[in-house]
C-alpha cells in the first residue's frame, strides 16, 4: 500500500544516500528505517514491563545463575 511522506532535500539525500551505500530503493531503506523503529519501540516497552515485575517480588535470576543452576 502507498503512503506519502514530505521531507526537505537535506533529509531527501541523506535517505538516498543510505540508500546507495546499502544497494536498496529509497523505498526499502525508508520501510526498514520504520519498521526497525517501531522493533525497538515494542522492545523497550516490554523491557520496562518486565523491570516493572521484576520490583513486584519476583525472584530474577542473572544468566550465570541459570548456567549454574542449569549445571552448564
Amino acid at each position: 500500500m502507498p503512503i506519502s511522506l514530505r521531507v526537505t532535500e537535506d533529509e531527501m539525500t541523506v535517505i538516498k544516500s543510505y540508500a546507495d551505500l546499502c544497494g536498496i530503493t529509497v523505498s526499502d531503506a525508508v520501510r526498514r528505517a520504520i519498521l526497525e523503529k517501531i522493533e525497538d519501540e515494542f522492545d523497550l516497552r516490554i523491557y520496562d514491563e518486565a523491570m516493572q515485575k521484576r520490583g513486584k517480588g519476583r525472584k530474577v535470576y542473572t544468566h550465570n545463575e541459570v548456567l549454574n543452576e542449569l549445571g552448564l
